[in-house]
């Protein structure tokens, strides 16, 4: 279907989901009009920098912090904005796809923060796309319930924005398109769809409530991308007379190049900055994604056995927690993946222990809050940091002068301990070929063995096996990691996998294949398969979750 809206030169091609005339209304369209005609050229030269930046590294030029902008990192002057209402105590933020019961439960949680998230652990159909608008709004409006197959229903506790956690969204990267949405032929960027949309319907909502317009930023690569976001920032207040400094932007430091312009994406987002996050899973993906063909100093042994523990990760968490608290910004710590189940009551209190033990070391550390994916785990992380921050919203004066700033331990992977097993080569299999055939159903993320695992880590999973290969990397049992043997065992894998039907196991090995066994590496293993692969839904379909 190709519809052209009547006063916008968007076009729709997607097949008309239900409520979405409520989401694409004529003004909606003009304001991601706006937004397209006045960034998209920009975000296109910026995307084509990230491609020189990766060849540089690959032909081995490592990362480093940039002369050009030495003055940023030098003058103790400047500091971001004020934190803004909703996000001065930020010791608990918990994650959830921007489907209604688990919105629910995450709300109910007791966490300080609720992320909606557009990105990671969504898989960008058309009808999800629409569906987390709808259901942002039907938050905002206090008309947010979940009637379940069993008839339970499910409402929030409070239905008062200011009982409830700060609502912040994720939108989608920037390398991201929206292709059901075009201007002259051209689609619109992803990331300033999601943006843009949210924005346009409920920023003055968020103000009127006591909040404001709050977002965080995934797979930034430079502070450059961050300035754009800024310059998109302040264009979207003007449009919509929205005071300008309203915006809260919460930064994503998830990949090598980020971590070494810290101080500049704060300084370039500071009349809009909130904070850092430690996007360790993406980073880690970043740095296999970057180092790949450099040799076996760059290899990294199984998933299981990198931890925050690493020295590359220590010195990583060290500096951007310095970087936050130099600049008045809050630092948010990672994401914990553990999803506790009552049928696996041993596994479950040894998942809860490792959990503390892990916010425990971040609040030492000096972050302000961290990440958890599930509702159970709110109370252990909110003990850990409330006796750290004893009885204080943040550890912001907290500075940390104490860490050493250093570009050797940022890139120090070959001190890390470990071994690459048989086992992790089959479990990055599965979890690839699991999360894939989920993600290609229209869902973005999956839990395997207690764990939830997102875009992220299904990266991390399909690039250690594509480096393994062509590094010719050696088992603990001194077996030879070759493509014909990785082929073997997701032969092996696929065969055991129960199937079902309607499962898309077929075309997640398809592309299994055409991203972690064959010569070239794409960049992100979602993007060409959004492409190719994901449907639009029927005509006038029914939103679900």
């Amino acid at each position: 279907m190709n519809t052209a809206t009547p006063h916008s030169p968007i076009t729709i091609t997607a097949t008309p989901v239900r409520y979405q005339e409520s989401i694409l209304t004529d003004g909606a369209l003009d304001f991601l009009a706006a937004l397209h005609r006045g960034f998209e050229h920009r975000r296109q030269e910026l995307m084509q920098r990230r491609q020189v930046n990766r060849a540089r590294i690959a032909n081995g030029r490592n990362p480093q912090f940039l002369e050009e902008t030495r003055r940023i990192r030098e003058d103790s002057s400047w500091s971001v904005a004020p934190l803004a209402p909703g996000l001065r105590d930020r010791r608990v933020e918990i994650t959830s796809p921007i489907e209604r019961k688990a919105m629910i439960a995450a709300l109910n949680s007791g966490a300080n923060v609720w992320l909606g998230d557009m990105e990671d652990t969504c898989s960008p159909t058309w009808q999800n796309v629409i569906k987390n608008q709808v259901n942002i709004r039907r938050l905002l409006a206090g008309e947010l319930s979940f009637s379940d197959t069993e008839g339970v229903e499910h409402r929030l506790v409070h239905e008062e924005l200011s009982a409830l956690p700060t609502v912040v969204v994720r939108p989608r990267g920037l390398h991201l398109p929206e292709k059901n949405l075009l201007i002259d032929g051209a689609p619109l960027s992803g990331a300033f769809v999601d943006f843009g949309l949210h924005f346009y319907h409920n920023a003055q909502k968020l103000i009127d409530a006591g909040f404001g317009p709050y977002y965080y930023l995934p797979k930034l690569e430079n502070h450059l991308e961050a300035r754009l976001w800024n310059e998109v920032f302040i264009v979207a207040q003007d449009l919509l007379g929205i005071p300008q400094g309203t915006v809260r932007a919460t930064i994503f430091i998830e990949t090598i190049t980020a971590a070494f312009e810290m101080e500049e994406i704060l300084y370039e987002l500071r009349d809009h900055a909130a904070g850092l996050n430690s996007g360790r899973w993406d980073y880690v993906f970043s740095i296999i994604k970057n180092f790949r063909s450099r040799g076996a100093r760059f290899v990294l042994p199984d998933r299981s056995t990198l931890t925050n523990q690493a020295p590359f990760m220590q010195a990583f968490s060290e500096q951007l927690v310095r970087a936050c608290h130099r600049r008045g910004a809050s630092a948010i710590g990672s994401m914990s993946a553990f999803v506790p189940s009552k049928k696996s009551p041993q596994r479950t209190a040894s998942g809860l222990e490792q959990v503390r033990v892990e916010k425990r070391r971040e609040a030492a550390e000096g972050f302000d809050g961290s990440w958890v994916a599930h509702p159970d785990l709110v109370p252990v992380t909110a003990r850990e940091f409330e006796e750290a921050l004893g009885g204080e919203p943040n550890q912001i004066a907290r500075q940390r002068e104490d860490v050493q700033v250093s570009s050797a331990a940022l890139l120090d992977i070959a001190s890390l301990p470990g071994t690459i097993t048989e086992q992790g080569i089959r479990d990055n299999i599965e979890i690839g070929l699991r999360y894939l055939e989920s993600w290609l159903r229209g869902n973005g993320a999956v839990v395997l063995r207690q764990q939830l695992e997102d875009a992220s880590t299904a990266e991390i999973s399909r690039s250690q096996l594509w480096q393994w290969i062509h590094q010719s990397a050696i088992t603990d049992t001194g077996e030879i990691i070759s493509r014909a043997w990785v082929s073997e065992l997701a032969d092996e894998i696929m065969e055991r996998i129960e199937r079902f039907e309607g499962d898309r196991f077929e075309d997640a090995m398809e592309l299994f294949e055409a991203c972690a066994l064959r010569d070239d590496f794409p960049t992100f293993m979602t993007a060409g398969a959004y492409l190719r692969y994901l449907d639009v839904p029927s005509p006038a379909l029914e939103l679900v979750g």
